[in-house]
Order: C-alpha cells, then structure tokens, then sequence
C-alpha cells in the first residue's frame, strides 16, 4: 500500500462531508463539512487538496440497498468529475449504503441528538467510507 494520505469525501446535495488519513493510513479522522452548494467549492477542494496532499481520493457511492444505481449516485459521479477537473489524483467511488446510518447510529449511542449534529453526521460518514475504502486498498 503506497504511503500518503488519503481523502474521503460523502457526498449529499445539501452537505459534502470529508474525512483525511494519516499517512499510514491508519487513523481516520473527520476533516470538515462543506456546503454543496457554495460558489467557492472548487476552491474550498483545491485548498484542502495542497494541505492535504492526498495520494488517494473516495467519495462514497451512494447505491440503493439493491446495489443498483440512483440518482444520488448519479450525483456523486457528477461530484467525482468534478473533482477530476480539480485534481489528477486517482479518485474511486466507494460503496457507502450503510456510513450514513451507521455515523447516525454511533452519534445517537454518543448520546448526541442526529437532527442537530448533521454536519457532524456528514463527516463521521466520510469517516465511515474513508475506513472501507482503506481496508479495500490493503486487501489488495
């Protein structure tokens, strides 16, 4: 497994939640919430890329609990091309049907309330992805 720091990103229409590792990839922390929707997004990525300097980039897939595609993970992809504009780094799309539910889950065992932690629930899902997606990478 190459050595760096890798990025996950949850991706959602309203909040993108972001989860970095170190570089041994073997803590995953949450980074920040960003807003889907703000003009400066490319930017707010790019800036968080030259800090981070990951040598991997996840963003979650949002798959029916089919496994089959829907429309949030048409969005995703779109998200992921858009990353692609932002960065030559390789970017992989991760199955996350469960790291949403799973974050609420843990935060609510936590004792916090979920309806006023999402942007805290957004970035454990990131967390969550980022996690699968390095164990994914060292099976490998």
């Amino acid at each position: 497994m190459k050595r760096g720091r890798r990025i996950a990103f949850d991706y959602g229409d309203v909040r993108i939640g972001v989860a970095v590792s170190d570089s041994d990839s073997i803590l995953s922390s949450p980074l920040t919430t960003l807003k889907a929707t703000d003009r400066n997004l490319n930017q707010l990525i790019s800036q968080i890329f030259s800090e981070i300097d990951p040598v991997a980039i996840y963003v979650g897939r949002p798959a029916l609990l089919s496994g089959k595609d829907g429309s949030a993970s048409e969005k995703a992809s779109e998200f992921v091309a858009q990353l692609a504009t932002i960065t030559t780094v390789p970017i992989e799309m991760i199955d996350e049907r469960m790291s949403t539910i799973s974050a609420a889950r843990n935060l609510r065992d936590a004792g916090r309330n979920a309806k006023e932690s999402k942007e805290s629930i957004d970035m454990a899902a990131a967390v969550a992805i980022l996690d699968f997606a390095i164990e994914i990478e060292k099976r490998k």
